[in-house]
């Protein structure tokens, strides 16, 4: 697994920071505009942001003197590409094993 795929299962894991990011697919957002759907302090909003940023799932630009975060899908494909694999892997063991039984069973 390369090392960005890491990050993002890193930043995927935590349930706050897919929250985050749900909140970021309908709209960029302040740290300050994030933090107002979450009952915690903005620098514990602004650490989840980080990682988030760190596994390549947000961007941070600034627009004057507020950072704007912006959801970056790329990185959500890369890793339901990785899931598709295995979900792949899967239908493909479990169609033979239903095979395997359809022809015992005859």
């Amino acid at each position: 697994m390369n090392t960005d795929l890491q990050g993002t299962f890193r930043a995927l894991a935590d349930p706050t920071r897919r929250m985050i990011l749900t909140h970021l697919s309908a709209r960029d957002m302040t740290i300050g505009e994030v933090a107002d759907h979450f009952d915690m302090t903005r620098g514990a909003v602004k650490k989840h942001l980080i990682i988030l940023e760190e596994g390549k799932l947000i961007s941070v630009h600034t627009k004057g003197r507020e950072r704007i975060n912006h959801l970056e899908p790329m990185a959500l494909k890369s890793a339901s590409e990785w899931f598709d694999f295995f979900s792949d892997f899967w239908d493909e063991r479990l169609s033979r094993l239903q095979k395997a039984i359809d022809k015992e069973k005859n």
